[in-house]
């Protein structure tokens, strides 16, 4: 099990949308202190919280921050970008910045912070995903969640030597900016975070944060044709 209260917690990507729901609901479960990051410095009046500019796609960025977050015990890998690049003829360029930010961002913070994770006692990492990590038809972005899903899915197997604990999160459509114009139904960043934490307080190693993701987890054992994106989803 994983407590919030008296926790210090990391959240990538904690200036808005979900991220700073999560940062919200952590310390509304006691957590001793936030980092939340963003790719541009801002300010936060809260004591309790640092803020912290974070490109996660640069292992140089990645490392000055666990430079001065040596006492953190949960890592949140919240921080995500949605370009909107079809594979085939979408710009190269985008799909690999998609990866790069969705897939190896994490990945590179994990690498980071897993040594003080283990220092500090194991504590946890939290990575978000997608519902589109099984469903194609979305472009680069599902396919980057797909790899991060199978990403996190690794890490928790490497990860628990050292007492780790992962937790993998998957949502639909969270009314966040981010996704602001696509007409589909949206579930409340504050209710995703919530969930979110209950998961991981509850020592679950997936969340699915709402009915479309339960709905479309139940259809991987189908039909491979029928993963496929669509506004019925």
């Amino acid at each position: 099990m994983t407590s919030i209260e008296g926790a210090v917690v990391l959240v990538t990507g904690g200036r808005r949308g979900l991220g700073a729901a999560v940062v919200d609901e952590v310390l509304a479960r006691g957590a001793r202190a936030v980092y939340s990051t963003a790719r541009t410095a801002f300010d936060d009046p809260r004591p309790a919280v640092t803020t912290a500019v974070l490109e996660v796609r640069s292992q140089e960025s990645v490392d000055a921050l666990a430079g001065i977050a040596g006492d953190v015990d949960i890592v949140i890998n919240n921080a995500g970008v949605l370009l909107p690049a079809p594979l085939l003829t979408g710009d190269l360029a985008d799909v690999q910045d998609t990866f790069d930010v969705n897939a190896f961002g994490p990945l590179r913070v994990v690498r980071s912070f897993a040594p003080i994770l283990a220092a500090n006692g194991g504590g946890a990492v939290v990575n978000v995903h997608s519902v589109l990590s099984w469903l194609g038809g979305s472009g680069a972005y599902g396919a980057s969640k797909a790899a991060i899903w199978s990403i996190t899915n690794s890490l928790r197997a490497e990860l628990a030597e050292q007492n780790t604990h992962v937790l993998g999160v998957h949502a639909g459509f969270i009314d966040t900016e981010m996704v602001s114009d696509i007409g589909l139904p949206k579930t409340s960043p504050a209710v995703i975070a919530a969930r979110i934490l209950d998961g991981l307080e509850a020592g679950q190693v997936e969340v699915l944060a709402d009915d479309t993701t339960v709905a479309v987890k139940a259809m991987l054992a189908g039909p491979v044709e029928n993963l496929t994106f669509t506004s019925a989803h």
